[in-house]
């Protein structure tokens, strides 16, 4: 009888190893050696995260291991929702699948918005840069500073409630007790812009740092406006004595409420991939995407676009979005309010 538990048990030991389910998965190098990666932008071609996308992708690709090829492809819907929800339900969950998506789409989701996906269980590879969003006011302004902003009324310009130019503004009046009224119904900074330029407005809820650079650099150069702070929970690399929004915190639930409401400039342009990646890809893409992130030809052809970067490591980029995650109900709803929901 000895015997044979013996060799039910051998048998046994040799199907199991002989199962595909067991089968060790092949090392990074050799899985995307002559494969294809499909990356899916949220954006039509042409615009900022799109040519993010498809000047970095080479470089993506030198530091990858077994070096696959990688096709950007556009995904338009929601700024991301559908895309995330793609790659999340649809796609084979192998790591030939990645995401780049709006800043904003986790918070979105946090919110209460739509989409068939979870923002903690996607895995985040790593972000290109921040996207800095900025609050300006007139230099002709009696309200220079934040400080200035609680002693006085002052005229911003925002575009819906769902927008960061208006809910943050309002939430720095509830919380902090500045005064901003805001004017909605601005489609965008550069009718945003315009109106300040007229006297309609003293200030602007939130602008691009990019574009303020590129398209109102006189702005800058003679001193027209100045920077009262910027959307990021933290401060901007490129500013940094210009206050992010938890320098504005008073309490713990106020800084939980401004590190939640900054999280979408501070995840800015990010890589992800799919929820069910194997782990070792997932390293090996990570690792990836920081080495390309600091090869110096593709800083160099950054530079020449004068595209702006401010790499963070994908395990750093989780943290901000499982804080996200993680916020308490009663600041969710509170953080409802201001968005109008």
């Amino acid at each position: 009888m000895g015997v044979i538990l013996r060799l039910f048990a051998a048998l046994l030991a040799l199907a199991a190893c002989a199962s595909p389910s067991r089968a060790q998965s092949p090392a990074p190098a050799d899985f995307y050696r002559g494969k294809q990666i499909s990356l899916y932008v949220s954006f039509p071609p042409g615009g900022g995260y799109d040519v993010y996308a498809r000047l970095f992708a080479p470089f993506f690709t030198r530091h990858i291991p077994g070096n696959p090829q990688i096709l950007v492809k556009n995904m338009e819907g929601g700024s991301g929702v559908r895309a995330a929800g793609f790659i999340s339900s649809v796609t084979p969950q192998d790591g030939l699948s990645l995401g780049l998506f709006l800043d904003t789409l986790t918070l979105g989701r946090v919110l209460g918005g739509p989409g068939d996906f979870d923002p903690n269980k996607l895995v985040w590879i790593g972000r290109m840069n921040a996207t800095a969003t900025v609050a300006v006011v007139w230099s002709t302004s009696k309200v220079q500073t934040i400080e200035d902003a609680k002693k006085n009324e002052i005229v911003i310009a925002g575009s819906v409630p769902s927008n960061s130019s208006s809910f943050i503004p309002t939430a720095l009046n509830d919380l902090i007790g500045t005064k901003f009224k805001i004017i909605l119904g601005y489609q965008g900074s550069p009718p945003m812009a315009l109106a300040m330029e007229r006297g309609e407005v003293d200030a602007i809820g939130g602008m691009s740092w990019e574009a303020l650079q590129l398209e109102k650099r006189d702005w800058l150069d003679q001193k027209k406006v100045r920077i009262l702070f910027t959307q990021g929970a933290k401060r901007y690399r490129e500013l940094p004595d210009t206050p992010g929004l938890l320098d504005f915190a008073t309490d713990a639930k106020s800084r939980v409420l401004l590190g939640l409401l900054g999280s979408g400039p501070d995840i800015g342009r990010a890589f992800v991939a799919e929820p069910g990646i194997p782990a070792d890809r997932a390293a090996a893409l990570r690792k990836a995407f920081m080495e390309a992130m600091a090869d110096p030809e593709w800083i160099a052809e950054a530079g020449k676009r004068d595209l702006g970067l401010d790499a963070l490591p994908g395990a750093e980029v989780q943290k901000i979005v499982a804080g996200a995650v993680a916020t308490p109900k009663d600041v969710l709803d509170q953080a409802r309010k201001y968005i109008g929901q």
